[in-house]
């Protein structure tokens, strides 16, 4: 993996480690009462989201390898262009059903160019 690919994944990983860390011990009415955790998750996902659209520039190749990256790239311009229409619940669902897979699969693509 050349260098700025494995920096835009190492990126990935640890806003999804952040996100999971804000999250931790909340239900979705604990996170639509706190304000600070929805704005930390929604900027995590929209770095998440950002260091998929440069990797898709700077190394096609491993940007294909990121499942679901097209439906990141997505979420992340709902939360920057939609910001005044973000809906806490599908946050909240992405969070609680679908970054543990997306997370254990960025895991897995970064294992295989350890040394």
């Amino acid at each position: 993996m050349p260098p700025e690919a494995e920096k835009l994944v190492l990126d990935i990983q640890f806003a999804l480690a952040e996100i999971r860390n804000f999250t931790g011990g909340m239900d979705l009415p604990s996170y639509r009462a706190d304000a600070k955790s929805r704005a930390a998750v929604e900027r995590k996902f929209e770095v998440v989201g950002e260091a998929c659209v440069r990797l898709r520039e700077k190394a096609p190749e491993w940007y294909g390898k990121i499942p679901d990256a097209p439906m990141v790239v997505g979420f992340r311009n709902r939360l920057i262009h939609g910001y005044d229409d973000v809906d806490d619940g599908i946050v909240w669902d992405i969070v609680q059903n679908k970054l543990p897979q997306f997370s254990a699969e960025i895991d897995r693509l970064l294992a295989q160019f350890e040394p």
